[in-house]
């Protein structure tokens, strides 16, 4: 008897819940369904793109690092791993890149209509993300006609796609609204992405930088999206691509990128809660 005033509680406020978050889900569907079929209107080749642009980027990177300078050539299946690497940051990029511009792009709509900005975020997002989908089928096939067998860790790729997937959705609140205020900041996020791809040993093996100086490939490492990706390529493709929990052997230091994608989520989280409000009178 103590406990049915608890569930009717909990039972009633399932219809508020419900109709609470029923429009931003409906607002939702429909800014993500309209952003996909407006980025590719009025191409001759349309959704094709999701999958020749980082195919094509594939194969120039191919041929210079793998294929002439012979980078990798010591790591089994590394032109897959490669891939891998292309697709995920592909991911990465078009999140904060898409997200940082989402607000003021739709700043007709915010003026006109009052509704969670997030919903907004969360579209370029999904958009995104639905490449990525896209991408991995074409990874899948190139894994089999090369032969590749996952290890079990490979379960845990989605976790380390949720990892890459939190700390973008940080950066894109953070950038969104710097934005609205600063719009320099687009430039200094491509100069910083330019940075990070090299950083973040997508196009080369990090046990390069690990054989010349294990400190700079474990400090490498600590970057949530070089972690993930390494993790990714080491349960998926090979186990000698190396790890952080590889590098250095502690549970505990292996957590600091989660611990840093989370704290950006969050910052992110509270940055865009405390301003979204002001988006309308200050685009």
């Amino acid at each position: 008897m103590l406990g049915e005033p608890f569930w009717y509680n909990v039972m009633s406020m399932r219809p508020r819940m419900l109709s609470k978050y029923r429009y931003s889900l409906i607002l939702l569907r429909e800014l993500v369904v309209t952003e996909f079929k407006l980025r590719y209107q009025g191409s001759v080749l349309g959704y094709l793109w999701s999958l020749l642009r980082p195919l094509f980027l594939f194969v120039i990177l191919y041929f210079v690092f793998v294929h002439f300078l012979k980078v990798g050539s010591d790591i089994p299946h590394w032109p897959v791993a490669l891939l891998a690497g292309i697709v995920l940051w592909n991911f990465f990029t078009e999140v904060t890149n898409n997200g940082l511009t989402a607000i003021v792009n739709r700043g007709d709509v915010i003026r006109k209509i009052n509704f969670p900005k997030y919903v907004i975020i969360l579209a370029s997002t999904i958009s995104a993300f639905i490449n990525l989908l896209l991408n991995f089928v074409v990874l899948a096939v190139l894994m089999a006609v090369s032969g590749v067998n996952p290890s079990i860790s490979g379960l845990l790729s989605p976790l380390y796609i949720m990892e890459i997937f939190l700390l973008a959705l940080g950066l894109a609140f953070i950038l969104s609204t710097v934005f609205v205020k600063l719009r320099d900041v687009n430039y200094i996020w491509e100069i910083i992405l330019q940075a990070l791809f090299y950083a973040s040993a997508i196009i080369y093996p990090i046990s390069l930088v690990a054989a010349s100086s294990p400190f700079i490939a474990k400090i490498m490492l600590f970057n949530p999206v070089t972690q993930a990706i390494q993790d990714i390529r080491h349960g998926l493709i090979d186990p000698q691509n190396t790890t952080l929990y590889g590098e250095t052997h502690s549970i505990l230091l292996s957590l600091i990128p989660i611990a840093v994608t989370l704290g950006i989520f969050i910052i992110g989280v509270i940055v865009f809660k405390v301003r979204s409000p002001h988006f309308a009178e200050d685009i």
